[in-house]
């Protein structure tokens, strides 16, 4: 039985992380500034165009390891 307790709330987990990663893409565009940043590369040509937002990327990526240690601290702390 505890294996599929397991699996159940490992379904549960995936949603709400869908949930949330949905909120996120939706919300995205009201963001000011993101994409924008001194850093992004945004060559435009005739012919063709390409965009590549470093800046952006580094700052998401700062900001989610943040996010995911603080989550993980606290579900250590909460399973000692």
């Amino acid at each position: 039985m505890s294996e599929i307790s397991g699996i159940g709330k490992l379904l549960i987990t995936i949603g709400i992380i869908i949930i949330v990663a949905g909120l996120i893409i939706s919300f995205m565009p009201k963001i000011p500034y993101l994409g924008k940043l001194p850093g992004d590369i945004h060559i435009k040509r005739k012919n063709f165009t390409i965009y590549f937002p470093l800046t952006t990327s580094i700052i998401v990526s700062i900001i989610a390891s943040i996010i995911l240690t603080a989550i993980f601290l606290v579900i250590r702390y909460l399973t000692k």
